[in-house]
Order: C-alpha cells, then sequence, then structure tokens
C-alpha cells in the first residue's frame, strides 16, 4: 500500500510549482516578514549602526593615536638633536677651557720660573755682597793682627780698625764677569 500512495503522489517534482504550497509559503513569510520589522529589524539595525559608530570611533581615535606618536616621535627627534648639539658645544667648550687653563698654567710657570730666578739673582749678589763683606772684615783682621805684629805693639783697637777699613774703602772693588 506504501507502494501504491507513493506512486500516486504528483510526478512534477521540486521544482514543478503548486498553488497551495505556494500561498501557504507566501503567507508565512508574509506574517514572519512582519513580526520581523515590527520587533526585529529595528533593534537589528541599531546594533549594526551602533557597531558601524563604534568601529568609527575606533578608527578615528586610532588615527589620533598615531598622529599623537608621530608628534611625540618628532618631539623626541628634535630632543636629541637639541642634545647632540648641546654635548657637542660643551665638547668644545670644554676643549677650549682645557686649552685655556693650559695656556694659563704654563704662562702661571712661567711666572714662577723668572720669578725664582730673579730670586736666585738676588740671593747671589746678597751672598756675593756679604762674601765680599767677610773678605773685607777678615782683611781688616789679618792686616790689623800683622800690622800689631809688626809693630810689635798694640794700638788702640777701634782707631786701628778705623784706618784700615778707610784704607780698604778707597781701592777700587773690581766684581768678577760672569
Amino acid at each position: 500500500m506504501l507502494l501504491q500512495e507513493a506512486g500516486a503522489a504528483p510526478q512534477g517534482g521540486l521544482l514543478t510549482p503548486h498553488g497551495g504550497l505556494m500561498f501557504w509559503t507566501l503567507g508565512i513569510f508574509l506574517v514572519v516578514w512582519y513580526i520581523l520589522s515590527k520587533y526585529a529589524f529595528k533593534p537589528i539595525t541599531a546594533a549594526v549602526e551602533a557597531r558601524e559608530k563604534s568601529l568609527e570611533d575606533a578608527i578615528a581615535a586610532a588615527k589620533a593615536d598615531r598622529e599623537e606618536a608621530q608628534r611625540i616621535l618628532e618631539e623626541q627627534r628634535r630632543h636629541i638633536d637639541e642634545s647632540r648639539a648641546e654635548a657637542q658645544k660643551l665638547i668644545v667648550e670644554g676643549r677650549m677651557l682645557g686649552e685655556k687653563l693650559r695656556t694659563d698654567m704654563i704662562e702661571e710657570t712661567r711666572g714662577q720660573q723668572q720669578e725664582m730666578l730673579e730670586r736666585a739673582r738676588r740671593e747671589i749678589e746678597a751672598e756675593k755682597t756679604r762674601a765680599i763683606f767677610e773678605l773685607r772684615r777678615e782683611a781688616v783682621e789679618l792686616a790689623i793682627a800683622g800690622a800689631s805684629k809688626v809693630i810689635e805693639k798694640n794700638l788702640d783697637d777701634a782707631s786701628n780698625r778705623k784706618i784700615v777699613e778707610s784704607f780698604l774703602a778707597s781701592i777700587p772693588v773690581s766684581t768678577p764677569k760672569s
């Protein structure tokens, strides 16, 4: 019996138009369309629009962040360039200051050297004068001692010394040439 009922089925297949099936399909479609347009399309559309708006905002924020990052990068590069220029300036100033200090120290050393030479010359001259004075004094002493031996009598020490000193003072002093 099943075989007979199967044989009684319409012969057109799935794509053959049937009026009753088309009516019910169209009716169900219109009812579902009405329900969806009444309750579902507005929230779905609003959700899609909200999602689209949030994506646009995210894109705009990303673009603003990118521009800010680019600005910060340029500012950092500028700071680095300024720092390099400042470092070069400090290096040049340091070299100049070092050279100036070196020159000043050389000049100061030369001045100290000249001062030491002048002081040594003055000390040598003072020692020379003192030595000549000592030699004269000893010559006076020796002359008095020799004269007293020759005369064999001791004259007044002060008057003898005065006579010999006046004699030695009258003799020109010759200084050796250095």
